[in-house]
């Protein structure tokens, strides 16, 4: 028994650490360092197909703080009664920093916020969501590092040399049970669990693959590799989505709410690049010049820099987008 346990993925101790007064919590630096690569390597993909530098910045001005609002409004909305519920706690909806956010509503809401920084820069929302598509889906998965420092959204219970050792957390100063900001002064595990999340990881980290590979190979544009992005994850969330044991609201019946929302955007995924046709966009500057050539996906950032006013046309023998 002994040797089975040390095959086992131990969890972190603790969430939080204390500096003076501050917390330092590492849910909030993994969504950070999430949000830091996702505009690194969309900037990359962004010049590399004829973009201006510094664009993926200035629309993530917009779509970062309108992704976090969606992202906690969709946790809200679907959990209201841990909030608004009998015995809730309203404020706690406010308490962003405890974890609970949803993809869906990041997506959704932070769309809104880059098509809003895309109409200030000129560019097509679809042309950059497919230069950002792949950098979004690993940003998901180091998010997803935040949830194992909570010890949270796991599955149930496994034997397998994978399972995860949960701790039993409590606040050092009273012993009163804190699964988010509590210590395991004790490292006996009171469950070993499937780490859904770490399922989740590296699906993401394949589907981010996917992406950049099926985007070299059939020069995706018009949005149909953000498509392919939204389609993956929904696939793989479907399934990690039924494994999972924490607490979610249910709808028809006993079908938690995440694996309805999956499929049905899934669905509307693939028909999307089932549909939408053509070769992808080129940067085209008012001089006329082009910019991004035939292999032009993440070369590198200084390879292109566009003038501010470039406008999207079709590629030879496309329609205009």
């Amino acid at each position: 028994m002994a040797t089975a346990l040390l095959a086992f993925i131990p969890s972190p101790d603790r969430g939080v650490w204390m500096l003076g007064p501050i917390p330092i919590r590492a849910y909030a630096i993994c969504i950070i360092a999430g949000i830091i690569v996702a505009v690194l390597w969309g900037e990359r993909r962004f010049v590399a197909r004829g973009g201006q530098p510094g664009t993926v910045t200035d629309v993530a001005v917009f779509a970062v703080p309108f992704g976090l609002v969606g992202g906690r409004l969709y946790h809200v909305a679907t959990d209201w009664q841990t909030y608004f519920g009998p015995g809730g706690d309203p404020i706690g909806a406010l308490k962003i920093w405890q974890g609970g956010l949803g993809i869906w509503g990041a997506v959704a809401l932070g769309a809104v916020g880059a098509w809003i920084g895309c109409r200030r820069r000129g560019v097509p929302l679809p042309f950059f969501a497919d230069a950002v598509a792949p950098g979004i889906v690993v940003a998901q998965a180091i998010g997803r590092v935040g949830n194992y420092f909570n010890q949270e959204l796991y599955g149930g219970p496994t034997t397998l040399p994978w399972g995860l050792e949960i701790y039993r957390r409590v606040d050092p100063a009273t012993g009163a049970p804190d699964s988010l900001g509590g210590v395991a002064l004790d490292h006996t595990p009171i469950e070993i669990v499937h780490p859904t999340f770490l399922y989740e990881l590296l699906w993401n980290l394949l589907v981010a693959a996917l992406v950049v590979w099926a985007d070299r190979r059939f020069r995706l544009g018009h949005g149909r590799a953000f498509a392919l992005y939204v389609a993956g994850y929904t696939l793989g969330r479907f399934f990690i989505e039924m494994a999972r044991t924490d607490h979610a609201t249910r709808v028809f019946g006993d079908i938690r709410i995440n694996v309805v929302v999956a499929a049905v955007v899934f669905v509307g995924a693939v028909l999307y690049i089932a549909l939408v046709r053509g070769p992808r966009e080129v940067l085209v500057a008012p001089d006329g010049d082009t910019a991004g050539g035939p292999d032009d996906t993440d070369r590198p950032a200084d390879a292109a820099t566009g003038p501010s006013d470039d406008r999207v046309v079709a590629e030879p023998g496309d329609r205009a987008p």
